[in-house]
């Protein structure tokens, strides 16, 4: 399954075409979102803030992984993609694709997790039983990294287990179904999950061992170059989605409606997820924490690992030049 992934991206980077590299004479947009992953930017979306504010037309489509998203942005189908995981962002640029990230979407360590099927009765007190089990998989994604980094920490060999390649909703039905003895995946599909087994570590105690999850907000370098003053409008309504959601009380009332019909999810899913989330200010994003410095020590982790992994064939010397502040920095100046 490795291989194939691997052969996906290189097919994908193969194929960039100049529609990726936007002039002052654009007149739309695409934004790329996932479904079951509700985010106040979702309100703006539905409101139509983003053509209001950007004074064109935005389109928007759904994926399923952070990985269609990185493929989709190199066919230059995609301009920007909202919430892509930190670690497909990381195998495309180790592969050779130009993508920047340019905030912070969310972080949520206790939404992304593995969920062992409730048959086994396996916890983290008896997870070396996991060997020669069969576990479903999004490769190339947070869930991806979380997986081999808790694997890791148990001590149980990769190569013991029998990895699948699904999608978190495709992992979610085959663990209902019995077909696999555990799954890996975030949002509604992991919601779904946990209704057939438990995690074996929590959120809090992912974060001990230093598994960080949080998603960020990317897109092509020539896309950002030709159009920083758009993207920064871009990030500025999102920002002023994030800051109403986070003012909470009558206003976040108002919002989780919009956000839930937008998700494809009950108003009560919704809700739970979303007590997950935190959605970081402009200035804590550019902050040393995140942007400032932490994101790209953290992309140098995961590259490691995904090397060692054999997801990826190397890393990088260094993911400085993937992460681009200047438009958020216009954000946090006051446009």
């Amino acid at each position: 399954m490795l291989t194939t992934f691997k052969s996906i991206m290189i097919i994908a980077l193969a194929i960039i075409t100049p529609n990726v590299q936007a002039t002052g004479e654009l007149k739309e947009i695409t934004v790329g979102y996932f479904l079951e992953w509700p985010m106040p930017f979702q309100y703006a979306k539905q409101k139509g803030t983003y053509d209001k504010a950007l004074g064109i037309k935005v389109n928007w489509v759904s994926f399923d992984t952070g990985t269609a998203m990185s493929a989709a942005m190199a066919s230059g189908d995609v301009h920007i993609a909202i919430s892509q995981g930190v670690p497909p962002f990381v195998v495309a640029t180790s592969a050779g694709q130009d993508l920047q990230i340019i905030d912070i979407a969310v972080s949520y360590s206790d939404n992304d997790n593995c969920v062992v099927a409730a048959v086994l009765e396996i916890d983290k007190e008896s997870a070396k039983e996991l060997a020669g089990k069969k576990v479903a998989v999004p490769l190339g994604t947070a869930a991806h990294y979380s997986f081999l980094k808790q694997m890791q920490h148990f001590g149980i060999p990769i190569s013991s287990l029998q990895i699948v390649d699904m999608a978190p909703a495709e992992g979610a039905a085959a663990l209902a179904q019995g077909s696999v003895d555990m799954a890996c995946g975030w949002g509604g599909a992991l919601q779904r999950m946990k209704e057939h087994g438990n995690v074996l570590l929590t959120g809090p105690e992912k974060e001990e061992l230093g598994i960080l999850v949080f998603d960020i907000t990317s897109a092509p370098a020539n896309f950002i170059d030709e159009n920083s003053e758009l993207v920064a409008k871009f990030l500025q309504v999102t920002a002023n989605a994030n800051a109403m959601w986070n003012a909470g009380g009558q206003t976040a009332l108002a919002m989780l409606p919009v956000i839930a019909k937008d998700s494809g999810m009950s108003i009560q899913a919704t809700s739970t997820i979303l007590a997950s989330f935190v959605f970081p200010s402009v200035n804590t994003q550019l902050s040393s924490k995140w942007l400032g410095g932490g994101v790209q020590k953290f992309m140098q982790g995961v590259a490691e690992i995904f090397a060692k992994s054999g997801s990826i064939d190397a890393a990088l010397d260094s993911y400085a030049d993937y992460v681009n502040i200047e438009p958020l920095s216009i954000v946090a100046s006051g446009m």
